[in-house]
């Protein structure tokens, strides 16, 4: 029987604003279980400055295992508009090999979906939008894999509107995910809401898991910091939240995507109860 294969689902740390316990944390359970990969699904830094980079370049360069980067809302500058749409990434050079990285580890691929851009026609440049070009070029690094291969697409936004009365988190997501229903993906790994997630959306052509990390910074939501543990199989893809205060995946899982991918609460503001997601069976630690 094959050995299965681990991946540690890393998002939102927000150096600037991160939570050095929970990273110490995280490290040292990277150096421990030595999993096949790590993915982190963006925001690395809060405001994008040179100094939070820098910090996030000294952290990643100390993982040693193969990583990939999806840049999130919070990794393009918004202080400066000529280098946010001239080099959206620029700030990303020291590790600009692992940005948007496809990842194959024993008949797992992990493949980049980019839901950033640099400027949209609506007031909150925060939440996603897939362009054309982005989601064309994730299905071509999909169709071009060995038969056979299972994937995980990385994001940073989630793609699904949330509620039938909210505004679209991500704009075109109904169309990626659709398109990623086609081909059968194993998931969509994701971050931006700082809460975890592992929700089951339906689309005409099929169903596509949706698996969102939480936040390893102090801009928490309504759960503590956390990070997702996916083992895979050969048959089933086993998700678990982890937390270092001992918090169940069950009640780690909020039930749906908050309706606006807004920036986290400020301090002060009241935190949202923790909804979870309905389980035939029990959640495995």
């Amino acid at each position: 029987m094959r050995d299965p294969v681990t991946i540690f689902h890393l998002s939102d740390i927000h150096f600037g604003i991160e939570d050095n316990d929970a990273l110490d944390w995280v490290k040292a359970e990277i150096d421990r279980h030595r999993p096949d990969a790590v993915a982190i699904t963006g925001d690395l830094t809060l405001r994008a400055r040179r100094h939070e980079f820098s910090a996030a370049e000294k952290w990643i360069n100390s993982i040693d295992v193969p990583v990939t980067i999806e840049p999130g809302n919070h990794d393009l500058p918004g202080y400066h508009l000529p280098s946010r749409y001239l080099r959206p990434l620029g700030r990303f050079e020291a590790f600009r090999e692992l940005v948007e990285r496809r990842l194959e580890v024993d008949g797992i691929a992990l493949v980049p979906l980019n839901t950033n851009v640099s400027a949209q026609p609506r007031l909150n440049w925060s939440k996603g939008w897939i362009t054309l070009r982005a989601l064309q070029d994730c299905l071509a690094q999909i169709d071009a894999l060995p038969s056979g291969t299972r994937v995980l697409v990385t994001a940073h936004h989630p793609l699904r509107e949330a509620g039938t009365h909210g505004t679209a988190l991500t704009r075109n997501g109904a169309k990626a995910l659709e398109a990623l229903a086609r081909r059968k993906v194993l998931g969509v790994l994701s971050g931006h809401v700082h809460d975890a997630f592992d929700i089951m959306e339906e689309t005409p052509s099929g169903p596509v898991r949706m698996i969102g990390a939480g936040t390893l910074s102090h801009r928490i939501r309504s759960t503590p910091a956390s990070f997702n543990e996916l083992t895979w199989d050969g048959e089933t893809l086993c998700v678990i939240a982890r937390n270092m205060e001992g918090v169940s995946t069950h009640d780690m899982m909020v039930e749906e995507v908050p309706e606006d991918a807004l920036p986290p609460r400020e301090e002060g503001e009241p935190v949202a109860p923790v909804r979870h997601i309905p389980r035939t069976d029990p959640p495995v630690e």
